[in-house]
């Protein structure tokens, strides 16, 4: 799934995405963690990967490739 940087907290690595069927979803230091990403813009597109209950698991740049263990269930 893809999705737009909506907003990002350099400190707490932190922040939300709007997916391209308008759905607003947070994420944690934990997903951004996932992804191997060091720094988020407003505007980006990154790709998704979503937990069964939509919960943001991991996000990358939507040019990089996912992390092989992005789809693991933290909970």
């Amino acid at each position: 799934m893809q999705a737009t940087v909506l907003a990002f907290d350099s400190r707490g690595h932190s922040g939300s995405v709007v997916t391209d069927a308008g759905t607003t979803l947070p994420f944690d230091a934990d997903a951004f963690s996932a992804g191997g990403l060091r720094l988020l813009r407003p505007g980006q597109r990154v790709r998704l990967t979503l937990s069964g209950n939509g919960q943001v698991m991991a996000l990358t740049v939507s040019t990089l490739e996912q992390p092989p263990d992005a789809g693991r269930d933290r909970t």
